[in-house]
Formats: C-alpha cells, sequence, structure tokens
C-alpha cells in the first residue's frame, strides 16, 4: 500500500533527522549514507524505477543546477560586499571551526550529510512514491511540507548561531543586539518551516527540469558556499574590529 511505503521512508527520515541533528551530528555523513541506502533499497523493492528516483537527465541537471549554483555564488558575494547585508553571514557555525573543520564541513558534512539524503529522500524516494499513487502535484506538497518540519530541529540551532539571520526568519528586523529567544526562537523556527518548504517546492518543480542533480547542485551551493562566504564576512570585517595592533583580523576563534 502507497501510504505504508510513504510512512516507512519518513519513519527513516526522522531517525537520520534525529541522529544527525542531536545524537550524533560527526557521523552525519555516515549515518546519511546508511539512510540514503536504505531509501532507495525500500523504492526499488516497491518496484520505484531509477527514473521515478530521478536518476535521469544528468547532463541537462548540470547545466542547470551548475547555472543556479552560480547564481548563488554571485548573489553572496553580492551579499557579503554590501555591509547592510553583511551581518547575515555572521554564522557561528561557520565562524567557529578550525580550517580542518570547515573542510569537512563543505567538503563531506553537506554534500554526504545533508544534500545527499536531502535530495534522494525527499526529492528522490518520497516525491516518486507519492507521484506514483497521487500526482505530481501531491507528490510535491506532501514532500515539500515534510522538507520544511525536517528543519525544526536545524532552524532552532541557527537561531542561536546567526542571530541576523534568526531575527530575519522570524519577521522581525534584523538589527544589532542579542538573537531571539523562548518565543521568539518558536517565530524562528516557523519562518524556517515555512522558508524550506517553498524550497522544496522549487527543488522539485527543477527536479522535473533536471532530475535530482539540478536541486541538487543548488542546494549543495547554497550550504556549501554560506560557510565559505561567512569566513569572508568575517574577513571584510576584521580590520574595523581588529583587537590589537598589527593583528590585522578580528578574534572569532578562527584558526
Amino acid at each position: 500500500m502507497p501510504d505504508v511505503r510513504v510512512n516507512g521512508a519518513v519513519a527513516v527520515l526522522a531517525a537520520a533527522n534525529v541522529m544527525n541533528n542531536r545524537v550524533a551530528p560527526r557521523l552525519g555523513p555516515l549515518t546519511s549514507a546508511v539512510a540514503t541506502g536504505l531509501l532507495v533499497a525500500m523504492a526499488r523493492r516497491n518496484g520505484l524505477t531509477w527514473e521515478e528516483m530521478g536518476f535521469h537527465r544528468a547532463a541537462r541537471g548540470a547545466r542547470l543546477g551548475g547555472a543556479l549554483a552560480a547564481g548563488v555564488a554571485a548573489g553572496y558575494a553580492a551579499g557579503v560586499a554590501l555591509p547592510a547585508t553583511r551581518r547575515f553571514f555572521h554564522d557561528e557555525r561557520a565562524l567557529s571551526l578550525s580550517r580542518a573543520r570547515l573542510l569537512e564541513e563543505v567538503l563531506l558534512q553537506v554534500p554526504i550529510g545533508t544534500v545527499l539524503l536531502e535530495e534522494v529522500g525527499f526529492r528522490g524516494v518520497l516525491y516518486g512514491m507519492l507521484r506514483r499513487s497521487h500526482g505530481h502535484a501531491a507528490a510535491s506538497a506532501v514532500s515539500s511540507v515534510l522538507f520544511g518540519l525536517w528543519h525544526v530541529l536545524p532552524s532552532m540551532d541557527m537561531a542561536r548561531a546567526n542571530p541576523a539571520l534568526g531575527r530575519l526568519a522570524a519577521g522581525e528586523p534584523p538589527g544589532e543586539g542579542p538573537g531571539p529567544s523562548g518565543a521568539d526562537t518558536a517565530r524562528v523556527v516557523a519562518g524556517s518551516v515555512v522558508t524550506t518548504a517553498a524550497a522544496g517546492a522549487l527543488f522539485c518543480e527543477l527536479r522535473g527540469r533536471g532530475g535530482l542533480l539540478a536541486p541538487a547542485l543548488l542546494h549543495l551551493a547554497t550550504n556549501s558556499l554560506g560557510y565559505l562566504f561567512a569566513r569572508l564576512a568575517a574577513a571584510r570585517d576584521a580590520p574595523a574590529s581588529a583587537t590589537g595592533p598589527g593583528t590585522g583580523r578580528r578574534r572569532t576563534g578562527l584558526t
């Protein structure tokens, strides 16, 4: 039955979400790789073809996703260059990392721990199962809503690590000062769920045009480049906030 298959896929994703965000974040790539394998095996056992899961149109997906990734890079560069928007890149999840850990996040945690599982899980397996039984509109809507709910735990961390972006997600002016807490954090979470659900709908449309590769490349650029541009933003601010003569950088715990 379709609902049983979908429930099984959701259970695998929910378990991986808790593992990656609360139990063993550093093991995210391993957890996500195992969960992805389980989801693909479940889908194949229930008759989904590789094409139904989005494993097709690789050349078109590479062109479309590559163009969108370049657009993300250009947008981030403009955001870092402007003082009014640079504050949104101040994220302690990136700024507190050593260079080695930053490379781990950009090259391993994000591609395998985040993008692989989320794209195969939500735009591949879940979307494919739902589309077979309920059509494109329902598949896109349900998988996107679940993708939004998937971000409840990460958005709680974002509210603490990036106060400016947290206030923006909560619908508040992105001024200076402490980030949201208490009831404000609930608004940050709600705002993040809505925005990521909308992103999920966009990714579903990209999947229809370029298979899984198109949304995967956009997703990868959005997350991995976010870490790199957070460091660039800190470097741009460093001369104005250096803590000692000749230091040339702000003390942010960077190595």
